[in-house]
């Protein structure tokens, strides 16, 4: 589906302009036209390709999707793929889509798949910004990552709130489950998912400002810099999740092996409190005639108030040990 078709010439915006006129204005100097799709159709794909003369191999890859975060190059036009990371407030759970851009010298085509988000206000900012939309197609790279990668810092503060809230649980209120361990691991595969959509950026925005930079993005390098200590902030913030996580995960499993050993006590301790009583009622009850006190008449009161007597005892030691 097509969003918006609009050309701008020397950072202003000329119009808004139908499929069917790109071709003249990539013609005009000082030009570009800026397209976003959502969701496109094969054909619609087919027909962004004739217009801007786009290769097979990044037309094949913005169709089928699935791909790694990457920045290529064929000729002078730049493709580059991005993964748009969202969070479901209600459910918890995160969903990754991808858009696809590909860059030239006179036009910028961006095409979104399976993400809500929409990015509206990427383009209302660069037309707020006539100054830096001179630059051309390269500003709009450069805007349209910032704002995939600025959208990443939100989930990572929601997944450090996740966290803190478990170790709440976990720690604080000394309640450790089989569920416990379920959010842990559920929290960590969320970090992978966003590890994946970050990670590979900080070799494609590194791309755009250091070394051999392609010329679409020549002069624009304090920008992606910009990007890049973004990118790094946030891969540096789930290594950081990613370890106390760890951390979370082994200690939960020390309170769970700590809260079974404290059981252990306790059963051996009642079964030590039977087990006086029992032993001593055990010899008693031996079929022997010869057994000390066995006629005297104060043998039962005294045996029964032999077996309390130590009952007590072991009671009051065990609940000094913390036993009981």
């Amino acid at each position: 589906m097509l969003i918006n078709c609009v050309v701008y010439r020397d950072g202003e915006k000329v119009a808004d302009i139908q499929a069917s006129e790109i071709k003249t204005y990539l013609a005009q100097p000082n030009s570009f036209v800026w397209v976003a799709l959502r969701d496109a159709e094969k054909t619609e794909l087919l027909s962004m390709q004739k217009e801007f003369d786009l290769p097979d191999l990044a037309i094949e890859d913005a169709q089928n999707g699935h791909q790694r975060p990457k920045l290529e190059e064929y000729g002078n036009a730049l493709f580059c793929v991005l993964h748009i990371v969202e969070l479901d407030q209600a459910s918890q759970t995160l969903s990754v889509g991808e858009m696809s851009i590909f860059v030239g010298s006179n036009f910028v085509l961006s095409v979104r798949n399976k993400a809500n988000a929409n990015f509206v206000d990427v383009r209302r900012r660069c037309e707020k910004e006539p100054h830096l939309l001179r630059h051309g197609s390269g500003f709009v790279l450069y805007a349209l990552i910032d704002a995939v990668v600025d959208r990443y810092f939100p989930i990572v503060e929601a997944l450090e709130t996740e966290l803190e809230q478990l170790e709440d649980r976990i720690f604080k209120r000394h309640n450790t489950s089989r569920g416990d361990i379920e959010a842990l691991y559920d929290l960590k595969g969320k970090l992978l998912v966003l590890q994946h959509a970050a990670a590979p950026l900080l070799d494609t925005v590194g791309k755009l400002y250091g070394g051999r930079v392609p010329q679409l993005c020549a002069g624009m390098g304090d920008y992606y810099r910009d990007v890049n200590d973004h990118l790094l902030r946030i891969c540096k913030s789930i290594d950081g999740i990613r370890d106390m996580l760890s951390t979370a995960m082994q200690v939960n499993l020390s309170l769970i092996a700590l809260s079974e050993s404290e059981v252990n006590k306790k059963l051996a301790a009642y079964a030590a409190l039977f087990a006086i009583p029992t032993m001593i009622a055990g010899v008693y009850g031996m079929n022997f005639e010869d057994i000390p006190g066995l006629k005297s008449s104060l043998s039962f009161p005294l045996t029964l108030s032999t077996m309390v007597i130590l009952d007590i005892l072991l009671f009051r030691y065990f609940k000094k040990s913390r036993w009981l």
